[in-house]
């Protein structure tokens, strides 16, 4: 594998990489390498929020929900 360095990193950046690191239980290296590797990966290998809580609830089953007819009147009302 390759190396890589980065100089004259702003002070608050390294802090917060190294909280999130710690937060992970990685290293400071294995940390940047996961986001890097996050951000860089392939556009159809990124899913949104949304997909991913589907797919963290999907085995669960579904629901089926009765929605309420429409409430709102026909048609706006008017302030003259």
């Amino acid at each position: 594998m390759a190396d890589l360095l980065i100089r004259n990193i702003d002070p608050g950046l390294k802090e917060r990489l190294r909280q999130r690191a710690e937060a992970h239980r990685r290293s400071l290296s294995d940390e940047v390498k996961a986001l890097l590797g996050q951000q860089l990966a392939p556009a159809d290998e990124r899913k949104g929020l949304g997909t991913r809580i589907h797919e963290l609830f999907a085995p669960l089953g579904g629901v089926d929900l009765e929605l309420p007819e429409d409430q709102f009147p026909e048609a706006p009302p008017r302030f003259e």
